[in-house]
């Protein structure tokens, strides 16, 4: 009895100290990518102010910070902000070989497309938002300078309100183009069909712009320029799926005529 214990709980606790041995690869690689990245967190926060050193135009503009830390710690936050984006690969990677030997190979051969596919489809919504939606809203936003009742309308944002709004638009966009993995991999786990998501189609329209609208900051421009990528994105994914479903039916048929 005490051996047939002793054997049940061999698996687990084996399976404790793989899970132990990748999250502190993850915490390893989280420092490491870190530390590099606070080194470097004066070229890469020129990388981040240049949107808004062009929306500025030559000679014009400037930032700065009302509390003594406030450097230091805007220093840190990219520090952070960068070991995520850098450690991600590496962290999904562990993951994914945590969670592979308990799947069948038709499993994995599934599975494994969308965990590709995350962050491709995270970095094109990360450059979206810096290419193209922050040069926009900050030319929109600098339009408001000027003169009102004779006193001189100047913008002045500090760094680290400026970061922050920097990180809430690389994110917002990033993680809401991660939208096409997550319905595809419901389907797959037939929560959600093709048919269902063509009927709620009206109710994603709502959802994208209340989605952005709380993501985004409150102006018309960066709200317009996150829902209407989120509604192409959801066609995208009608699409994907009748091509899935089709491949999976037509694998069925061969697995059916071969039986």
């Amino acid at each position: 009895m005490i051996s047939d214990i002793d054997d049940s709980k061999a698996p687990l606790l084996d399976h404790l100290i793989e899970l132990r041995s990748r999250l502190l690869k993850c915490v390893y690689a989280l420092f490491l990518t870190g530390a590099v990245c606070f080194y470097f967190s004066e070229q890469l926060f020129a990388i981040l102010v240049h949107p808004l050193k062009e929306a500025f135009g030559d000679g014009g503009g400037r930032l700065v910070y009302t509390k003594l830390y406030e450097a230091f710690f805007v220093q840190v936050k990219i520090a952070v902000f960068g070991a995520f984006c850098l450690s991600f690969p590496i962290i999904a990677n562990q993951l994914w070989a945590f969670v592979a030997p308990g799947l069948y190979a038709k499993e994995k051969k599934a599975l494994l497309p969308f965990i590709l596919a995350t962050p491709f489809l995270f970095a094109m919504g990360a450059s979206l938002a810096y290419f193209v939606v922050m040069p926009t809203a900050f030319h929109f936003f600098l339009e408001f300078q000027g003169n009102s009742s004779g006193l001189s309308v100047e913008a002045l944002p500090s760094a680290d309100a400026y970061l922050g709004l920097v990180m809430q638009f690389i994110l917002a966009f990033g993680i809401s183009f991660l939208m096409p993995v997550l319905l595809m991999l419901l389907n797959r786990a037939g929560f959600v069909t093709r048919a269902q998501l063509i009927g709620l189609r009206r109710y994603m329209i709502v959802a994208a712009f209340i989605l952005a609208a709380v993501l985004t900051p409150p102006d018309v421009v960066s709200q317009l320029m996150l829902a209407i990528p989120l509604l192409l994105l959801y066609e995208i994914t009608i699409v994907a799926i009748w091509f899935t479903d089709r491949r999976q039916a037509a694998e069925e048929g061969a697995e059916q005529a071969s039986a």
